[in-house]
């Protein structure tokens, strides 16, 4: 199980784990796979091979992070929002060896063997040789870019030799002050063992010359930084000539290590960080008690199995060959880097500096004058409300699960959470309604990656106001954003109000992220979302459902059906047409329907943020197919798929990437469109600004590549956030 921008959800990607086996087996991931029947045929049609009819999955992640890493080198951007996406580059890597490169590792290893099966070998060189590239640029990106210009801004990142007298006189008082009474040195001897080492945080290694205080020639020592202590330090004001100074917590030990070596004489030195596999494993089918089982695996999450070593680019190479040996790791696997070991900590520095010419300008989601002071309920029984976060604010939704809490004629609350974050108005207004005695279920996701610790104490305070807390499906994630309300109206009918959202219900992530929520009172398609939560709470067998699509039973099958629906429309003569957008598309079962669709005429535009294994523009196999990737200001969420169907305009919302995991690992739902207007809007403002977009977009060729869209000749630039915050939103600067 395993953080945009501020937040604890994955930034700018989703990272899915291939499936740990016990042994290595010619079934696995990565291994030869056996052929379909559909795979044959599209050989048989266009003469590829299998390898050729899907691209690399981790090749096309990797491809992502280099479209996020080409933000922080666009010189249009703000210089403090190309630092944040040098940090986000650096938190994706984080998690893409968390995850993804420690689940390969451990699917691919046999008695503590790694395989040696020559595909699994190329791919691990493959990701190595990519992600060394990757950070190379990004760490010069930094040194030559980034922190150079921020000088010139008179925001100074001060090495201990660009420090002045007066500087290095403060910085050793902070030192004596703040963090020496925080260090434990540890020399490694008999009775001192290299000490565990916690995933991701900063350490040093140092080379000791002479005997220590009992006369032994202990030679190694390692030092662990105080995790709590701010990785930036800011000079007094007085001290940094009419700038802003600053300098790292790395860079102030590096200074006065020797300091903690009485007697002792320091020949060397390194920072150093080890990434390790960060996924719980807990087996659901044993334990009793889930969170309480959790709760024991959560620290042991820093200790997982090493799969990346990060040292400074100037260490001795016997102290990094020292660390690998300690962390069994190859040399394919270290990672010399000029600068912090942990880029993601320099958003601290972002958050030091109010300079707002450096920021992109300020925004604030307009709110709807129709939906304040309005009772909620009255308005929903109108019409369907469609809201488009962060143009438009989450506070909507907030308002209408408080305002359920308070009403006296609510008489049950429903609601999944899989990401809230540990401070949400939403969960304290849960809380209240529990304790006013209403029912109140919530389906909290514990398993939610990264996102476990605050889940088990939201849980623990529900249960404790009287909530009934279920835990979802043992085996599956539950994903699904929904919340519904049941009250009682006149002449005693119940009515049931719901929210479905393509997005969490979390406070920070609804700023950042783009995503669609609908709230409705449509009774059948209310229904069926109460039906989910029976089917949620008590394992029962799902009824039908005429307008929910519910993974893992019907999710898939229902996107193959209309995926075919287009196709026939097609082979009849009449225009076939699909258009979706999400952050993943790798299952290999929808890709092969989609080149199906593609074959008889469908035209099929793709908006996919991160990883697509789809080749698209091939003769033969994909040439009506076109993907293109948004990279902007927000975090592209949101998953709509369009069905033309002959007019009938098809239009789903959902929580699901067109991945296996959310297909058949996870509880995901997607849901309709009814209304025309609320159809047409998502078109205007989900799909069609995104197809336009010649600034932001990238698109994805045959090979594997992405090129950036730019404007023609004369050719007006066109920005789809930044035509939807003009059009939707207000500019504080106005």
């Amino acid at each position: 199980m395993r953080t945009a921008m501020q937040t604890n959800e994955t930034p700018l990607q989703e990272v899915e784990a291939p499936v740990k086996a016990d042994s290595v087996k010619e079934s696995n991931v990565k291994l030869p796979k056996q052929t379909s029947e559909s795979e044959i045929a599209i050989m048989a049609r266009t003469g590829l091979s299998r390898s050729a009819i899907f691209l690399d999955r981790e090749m096309s992640q990797i491809a992502f992070n280099r479209r996020v890493l080409a933000q922080a080198e666009d010189r249009g951007i703000p210089l403090m929002e190309r630092l944040r996406y040098l940090c986000i580059v650096g938190s994706n890597l984080d998690e893409f060896f968390e995850v993804r490169v420690a689940s390969l590792l451990a699917q691919n290893t046999i008695d503590g063997e790694i395989a040696t099966h020559p595909a699994f070998v190329a791919m691990m060189d493959r990701i190595a040789k990519e992600c060394h590239q990757l950070v190379l640029r990004q760490y010069g990106v930094l040194n030559t870019e980034i922190l150079p210009q921020l000088a010139k801004k008179g925001i100074h990142l001060l090495r201990h030799t660009e420090r002045n007298e007066a500087q290095r006189a403060w910085v050793k008082a902070y030192f004596d002050r703040e963090v020496r009474p925080l260090l434990t040195p540890i020399g490694l001897d008999p009775a001192h063992p290299f000490p565990l080492v916690v995933n991701k945080s900063l350490n040093f290694i140092v080379s000791l010359a002479g005997k220590d205080a009992f006369g032994r020639g202990t030679a190694i020592a390692i030092v662990k930084a105080p995790r709590v202590l701010p990785r930036v330090i800011r000079l007094p004001d007085e001290l940094s000539n009419k700038g802003t100074c600053m300098c790292l917590l790395s860079s102030v030990i590096h200074a006065h290590i020797g300091d903690l070596f009485n007697g002792r004489e320091v020949l060397a030195y390194s920072q150093f960080r080890v990434t390790r596999d960060s996924d719980l494993w807990v087996d659901e089918d044993e334990v009793k008690n889930l969170r309480q089982a959790l709760q024991g695996e959560l620290q042991g999450r820093q200790f997982g199995l090493a799969v990346r070593l990060e040292v400074a680019k100037n260490c001795p190479e016997e102290l990094s060959r020292f660390l690998l040996e300690q962390f069994s790791l190859d040399k394919d696997r270290l990672y010399p880097v000029d600068g912090p070991v942990n880029m993601v900590r320099l958003s601290e520095l972002v958050d030091h500096i109010s300079q707002p010419n450096l920021r992109f300008p300020p925004f604030a989601a307009k709110a709807n004058p129709k939906y304040a002071n309005t009772d909620i309920f009255s308005l929903l029984n109108k019409q369907d409300i469609l809201l488009h976060h962060p143009f438009q604010p989450f506070q909507t939704v907030i308002d209408f699960i408080r305002a359920a809490s308070l009403d006296p004629n609510v008489l049950a609350i429903k609601q999944t959470i899989y990401r809230t974050g540990m401070n949400s108005d939403l969960m304290e207004s849960l809380i209240t309604a529990a304790r006013l005695g209403k029912e109140v279920t919530v389906i909290v996701e514990l398993m939610a990656r990264f996102d476990e610790e605050a889940n088990i104490n939201w849980a623990d305070r529900l249960e404790r106001a009287g909530a009934q807390v279920v835990y979802g499906v043992v085996g599956l994630k539950t994903h699904a954003k929904l919340a519904l309300v049941i009250r009682r109206e006149e002449a005693g009918v119940l009515r049931h109000y719901a929210h479905l959202g393509t997005g969490n219900y979390h406070p920070t992530t609804t700023k950042f992220y783009t995503d669609f929520g609908l709230l409705t009172a449509h009774p059948q398609l209310a229904a069926e979302v109460n039906e989910v939560f029976i089917h949620l709470t008590g394992l029962t067998k799902p009824k039908k459902l005429d307008y929910l699509w519910l993974a893992p039973f019907a999710l898939q099958p229902q996107i193959i059906k209309a995926i075919r629906n287009e196709a026939r429309i097609a082979r009849e003569g009449r225009p076939g047409r699909i258009i979706a957008k999400m952050n993943a598309l790798v299952d290999e079962t929808v890709i092969r329907a989609l080149y199906a669709a593609s074959a008889d005429g469908v035209k099929i535009d793709l908006i996919v943020r991160g990883a697509c294994t789809l080749r698209p523009g091939v003769p033969g196999l994909s040439e009506n197919i076109r993907v293109r990737s948004i990279i902007g200001r927000f975090l592209e969420h949101s998953r709509i798929y369009y069905f033309r169907n002959d007019l009938a305009h098809d239009t789903y919302l959902g929580s699901a990437d067109w991945m296996s995991r959310n297909l058949f690992r996870r509880i995901e739902v997607a849901f309709p469109v009814l209304e025309k207007s609320l159809k047409k809007r998502v078109m205007s403002e989900g799909i069609e600004p995104y197809l336009k977009d010649n600034v932001s977009a990238w698109v994805l060729d045959s090979d594997g590549h992405y090129d950036r869209k730019k404007p023609r000749t004369k050719q007006t630039p066109f920005c789809a956030q930044q035509y939807l915050m003009e059009q939707l939103g207000s500019n504080l600067n106005d």
